[in-house]
């Protein structure tokens, strides 16, 4: 459904999807900790059996009377020590009285040394969600279980809530029951692989943007390779120069699939919105440089069709940006510039006392 969207405003210069993008990308890593007085919560590592009983690397904190329990991940590529804007996100929700149980996700990170298993987009990510949830419930998290991630994490995020009821249904042991599972949340959603890619490759700023994400595929396909000794194939490894041709040479052959293109329609999120049972935001900027604007009225639809999910849908905000000006600031009385964590979190405030 589409409901009330608080405004948001950048500042003059970041109305404009390519600079707020590389701006907060840039400005953020560096200021990101001068911007909150919030202590970064006591995180304590653990180690979680996800689908196919894959191990997933993460991390947990448990504030005192915590009253639910944020789960969430970045996006293509990263890890958790650099993933400055999950921690963001860490350190406002922990102080909110959320639990936080943030997790490097397949073949990134910590849980690439563990395991050489390769990404699926979502395709089993989402049960990966839904067994975190059911240990850090054994662990002493409370309900309810709140999904969230962006970019491509907010894809994972987006197959966890369409999931959950399946695999808790099908694993009665997990000890996980329908109502433990609040929601999800997500900023910037990958909706489509296959356009966006398509889309990306035609604008100078995307062609350059693209062959940087390829390179850190690589880079994270490499450690994989050295960490687990005759997982990956070396040669494949070399010709993998692009998005696309990291998932032809190394993903999809894992997964059963004959093609990039059989892969990226099974795995897309906006085929699975209508299917999404439990309270979901959506944040989307129409300015995003790195998704097709054409899936914008189809996102629309779906999510008027659909009364479960509000779509926040706004002018500016770049990709996974959304840098508040001063003014834009005091008019939704935020404390600081992160707009879309600031309204994840005050969405999720009226879901509790709804």
């Amino acid at each position: 459904m589409m409901c009330y969207t608080p405004p948001y405003n950048p500042s003059w210069f970041l109305q404009n999807g390519v600079m707020m993008t590389v701006y907060s990308a840039l400005w953020g890593k560096r200021y990101w900790e001068s911007t909150t007085p919030l202590q970064e919560p006591s995180y304590h590592e653990e180690i979680f059996i996800g689908g196919q009983s894959v191990p997933i690397f993460g991390l947990v904190a448990i504030p005192e009377n915590a009253h639910s329990t944020i789960i969430g991940t970045y996006g293509i590529t990263g890890e958790l020590k650099t993933e400055w804007f999950l921690r963001v996100l860490g350190r406002k929700a922990y102080a909110q009285g959320y639990a936080v149980v943030l997790f490097d996700w397949r073949a990134h990170g910590k849980t690439a040394q563990l395991s050489p298993t390769l990404t699926s987009d979502g395709l089993y990510e989402g049960e990966d969600f839904v067994r975190i949830a059911a240990a850090a419930k054994a662990m002493g998290c409370p309900g309810k279980f709140w999904f969230t991630g962006f970019s491509l994490g907010g894809q994972l995020a987006l197959w966890a809530l369409k999931v959950a009821g399946e695999v808790i249904r099908e694993y009665e042991d997990l000890g996980l029951e329908d109502s433990d599972i609040g929601g999800g949340m997500v900023i910037c959603p990958s909706l489509d692989s296959k356009r966006s890619l398509s889309y990306l490759v035609t604008k100078p700023f995307g062609r350059y943007l693209e062959a940087g994400i390829a390179q850190n595929l690589k880079k994270l396909a490499w450690r994989i390779h050295d960490a687990h000794p005759g997982s990956l194939d070396p040669e494949a490894i070399e010709r993998a120069n692009s998005i696309w041709g990291f998932d032809n040479e190394l993903v999809i052959k894992r997964l059963g699939f004959s093609s990039v293109e059989a892969y990226y329609q099974a795995s897309s999120a906006l085929q699975i919105l209508p299917q999404i049972s439990k309270p979901t935001l959506i944040l989307y900027a129409a300015d995003d440089p790195l998704f097709d604007p054409a899936i914008i009225p189809e996102l629309q639809e779906a999510c008027d069709r659909n009364s479960v999910i509000d779509l926040f849908l706004t002018q500016y905000g770049g990709h996974v940006g959304y840098l508040s000006s001063k003014e834009c600031q005091r008019q939704v009385n935020d404390s600081d510039p992160w707009w879309a964590w600031n309204r994840v979190l005050q969405w999720l405030e009226q879901q509790r006392n709804s």
